[in-house]
């Protein structure tokens, strides 16, 4: 599914116009971009976890020329899935 087919989705299972429907999402894929890249989680239960995530500074090996090298820190967003999510995927 993608962003337009989501859309088209929350159009007929809310009762919103389609207008509404896409502003709802972006204003919801906007609050949790905002919140996780503030340093915050985002919480929905029984769906998941929105989160940042810390990478430390590394070495590592090229595999290319076999040349080991320094990675630097990094941050990067994680999702842990909700109990209710994994056991409804898993029950499908």
């Amino acid at each position: 599914m993608n962003k337009s087919e989501l859309i088209e989705k929350i159009h007929e299972t809310s009762g919103l116009s389609k207008s509404d429907a896409e502003s709802a999402l972006n204003a919801f894929i906007d609050a949790v971009l905002g919140a996780v890249a503030n340093g915050d989680k985002v919480t929905l239960p029984g769906f998941g976890v929105f989160g940042p995530k810390s990478n430390s500074a590394r070495t590592a090996r090229n595999p290319r020329t076999g040349e080991m090298i320094q990675v630097p820190a990094s941050k990067s967003a994680k999702f842990t899935v909700g109990a209710k999510f994994k056991a409804q995927v898993a029950g499908s």
